[in-house]
Parts: structure tokens; sequence; C-alpha cells
């Protein structure tokens, strides 16, 4: 007897968070990745030398020609739903005056998790300056659903 109202109290409970209409959403990684004067953020498919060219391009700003944000995220809402994932950058421009930036972009949910990315190139990228702080977020119109931000936001 208590067998059987512990399995029927199990399913009640995986019922009631499969019924909810909620959306909700996670941002799992946030990669900011310097790409060189060709697009590319490095030399070889190694992590070890993605890595090394990363401090390279770091140290060597000149080589720099835009900052690609990579973003892992997932979400629960309904496949055809429209969701945004945004980057908010601040930075020092010239004369150590703080700058931000806002990179945006639709997204639809899949599956399981999905690799996004925004990049800052351009003149856009030239006029921001440094990145100091930087912050992602997934929005489902004016509802916040995740967040993931830097150190020194």
């Amino acid at each position: 007897m208590r067998w059987s109202l512990t399995i029927l109290l199990l399913l009640a409970s995986l019922a009631g968070v499969y019924a909810s209409d909620a959306i909700t959403g996670r941002v799992n990684k946030v990669l900011p990745m310097f790409l060189d004067l060709k697009g590319q953020d490095a030399i070889s498919p190694s992590l070890f030398d993605r890595d090394a060219y990363q401090a390279h391009l770091r140290s060597h700003t000149n080589e720099v020609s835009a900052i690609r944000f990579d973003v892992l995220w997932k979400s629960s809402a309904a496949r055809t739903e429209k969701l945004k994932l945004r980057a908010e950058l601040r930075g020092i421009g010239e004369r150590g005056l703080p700058r931000q930036a806002t990179l945006e972009t639709q997204v639809t949910p899949a599956y399981f998790r999905s690799w996004t990315s925004l990049t800052l190139g351009g003149t856009n990228y030239t006029n921001f300056g440094t990145l100091v702080a930087w912050r992602v977020t997934l929005w489902d119109g004016d509802n916040m659903l995740a967040e993931q931000k830097s150190f020194l936001w």
C-alpha cells in the first residue's frame, strides 16, 4: 500500500512539472574571443593553441579586428517561440572615457543547448576601446529568463 502511494505521489509531481506553462532559460557559458585581422580566433583547432593565440591577441591589440561572444544557452520554451539573446559591454575608450555597447540577436530554442555568437567588429569595435566587463542575458519579451556576467560587472 505504501509503495503504490509513493509511486502515485511521484507521478503527480512529475505531471505538475510538465504541465507548467512558465518559460525558463539558462545561460550556461560565455566565451569572449578576440578575432584577428582574418576573422580567426585560433590558428589551429587545438584548445591549447586557441588559448595561446588569445593571449597573443590580448597583448598585440593592433592585430585584433573584433571581439566575439560565443554563448551556450538553453530554454524550455516552445520551439516556435522567439527569444532574444543580449550582450551588454562596458569598456574604456580614448582619454579614459567610459563606453557601452549592446549586441542583440533573436534566437529560437532547440531541443538541446545551443551555441550563438554575438560579434562587435569594424568601426564599432575600434570606437569601443578596451573591454572591461560584460553581461549576457536571455529574454522572453520583457521578462529576463537568465543572466551570466563577468566578475567586474
